[in-house]
């Protein structure tokens, strides 16, 4: 078997690297070299635009040109690495992505603070619309997996996390930020990790 790509963990707003102390863990126990940084800031003062293309900077020195990588988003960190992927060319290197918990298509959380990231984060704001256009074009490029709770009380409601594209996986987890540290959830992510890449031509 060869050896799997490198996954970088992007976090949710009010997050830090320490969000994914269990993902990353159990990722790392069982062979991958796992990666991820702190969105600063990170609680929706500046675009998630902005916060895009720091991870396109940390992906550039990070890792070698030629070198495929595979992407996790969480929550907030799934438009950030929507963006990256959709509007950044991210597209061209990522093999897998995983959005998980992601208010894809909004939340009504994000009415809660009037901070231009947040604000980006509503229901049919500017940024989702333009990024729900082409997702199907884009994500179904690549190995794409939505994973998504029906209890989220932080995507509102729940069924925004949905896409219409790529592969589904709905886990009865009551806390949003369990969706990280649940078991089955976990081993949900290591298994998409390990599928084979789809050929795209």
């Amino acid at each position: 078997m060869s050896k799997p790509n490198p996954v970088l963990l992007i976090h949710g707003i009010f997050d830090t690297t320490a969000v994914f102390e269990h993902m990353s863990g159990y990722l790392t126990e069982r062979g991958w070299e796992v990666h991820s940084l702190n969105l600063v800031p990170n609680f929706g003062t500046v675009g998630l635009e902005e916060l895009a293309h720091r991870v396109a900077d940390y992906i550039a020195k990070t890792f070698e040109t030629e070198q495929s990588i595979d992407l996790i988003g969480f929550s907030m960190g799934g438009i950030v690495t929507r963006y990256y992927l959709q509007r950044l060319g991210g597209i061209k290197r990522v093999e897998r992505y995983i959005s998980i918990s992601a208010p894809n298509h909004g939340t009504l959380m994000a009415y809660t603070l009037p901070f231009p990231g947040v604000v980006q984060m509503r229901p049919n704001s500017e940024l989702l619309q333009d990024l729900n256009g082409d997702e199907a074009k884009l994500l179904s490029r690549i190995n794409f997996t939505v994973m998504w709770t029906p209890w989220d009380l932080m995507i509102i409601p729940p069924s925004s996390s949905r896409m219409s594209v790529g592969k589904e996986v709905k886990l009865p987890v009551l806390v949003h930020k369990w969706m990280l540290s649940d078991k089955k959830s976990k081993e949900t992510v290591a298994r998409v990790l390990a599928e084979p890449v789809k050929q795209v031509f």
